[in-house]
């Protein structure tokens, strides 16, 4: 018997699973915190594995699907996963260096008061970009469903999930915590929107506290718009308003002080690898 085919995507999300294992096994994190990991992620990677061997036994349409829309929220879950294991203490010795290049960006070349310029309008716009982050993965797979243009979904989901699972395996070795919480009532933004609110309760309630270099905020939206340019040539609208959607995300992570400068040119520069990395191992769509 032929072992099943896995996509790109998925192999992208096995290695990161594996990688996250690894990494669990040699932290001095609890023992029960260690065998949680390992059995989640393996659970995962083995589901994987009998979903793609069912796709090969039925060929029937629902698990090509499923197999398209089950990354997105494995992402969401490998951010948590992360997440568990954040240092006790942060030194605060990156974010100190970090902060210079901010006041230098919002201040020395006038980005802050650019933004504010227009009262509570432009703010308001960033904030509310900064949650769309997370409907980027379904809109683009709802175009593509829309287009007639499913079979390429794993050619969009590959680059993307890359970026994102990147800037997750990185936040290890950058032990860092936002600039709003490190510098409290320091920089922040003139006015308190309604969207500025539900940011600082998303973040509250569902942030982890392990990093935020890279940004995968910034990695995953410019991902998005990369990918969809890549993918859906023939409908530029589509990745030009992701475009403005991931300039605005990574605007507002700085304006609003969720990340550093340095996290957001960092996500660009993940994304960028991601799409080289998609089209030097590009195969054809998957039919």
């Amino acid at each position: 018997m032929r072992p099943p085919h896995l996509r790109r995507t998925e192999w992208a999300l096995i290695v990161y699973f594996l990688y996250a294992s690894v990494f669990a096994l040699f932290t001095s994190a609890r023992l029960e915190l260690k065998c949680l990991t390992v059995g989640v992620n393996a659970t995962i990677i083995a589901g994987y594995f009998l979903l793609a061997h069912a796709a090969a036994l039925r060929n029937r349409p629902f698990f090509s699907i499923l197999r398209d829309w089950y990354p997105a929220p494995l992402l969401l879950m490998a951010y948590r996963e992360m997440g568990w294991y954040a240092p006790a203490v942060h030194t605060y010795e990156l974010e100190r260096g970090w902060i210079l290049w901010d006041r230098f960006f919002l201040y020395e070349l006038g980005a802050k008061r650019a933004i504010e310029s227009l009262g509570v309008w432009l703010p308001s716009v960033l904030e509310s970009s900064y949650s769309l982050v997370y409907t980027i993965p379904y809109f683009s797979l709802a175009v593509l469903y829309a287009y007639g243009l499913r079979h390429r979904a794993d050619r969009f989901l590959f680059p993307f999930a890359f970026s994102v699972l990147a800037a997750y395996a990185l936040f290890p070795y950058f032990p860092s915590e936002p600039p709003r919480t490190v510098f409290p009532g320091e920089d922040l933004p003139a006015a308190m929107t309604v969207f500025r609110r539900f940011n600082l309760w998303l973040v509250g309630s569902y942030g982890i506290h392990i990093s935020v270099f890279p940004s995968a905020h910034c990695s995953g939206a410019f991902a998005g718009a990369f990918a969809m340019r890549y993918v859906l040539p023939e409908k530029p609208w589509v990745w030009r308003l992701l475009l403005v959607l991931a300039v605005s995300i990574a605007l507002a992570t700085v304006y609003g002080r969720y990340h550093y400068l340095v996290d957001a040119l960092s996500g660009l520069a993940i994304a960028l690898v991601g799409l080289w990395l998609a089209r030097r191992s590009a195969i054809p769509p998957e039919r």
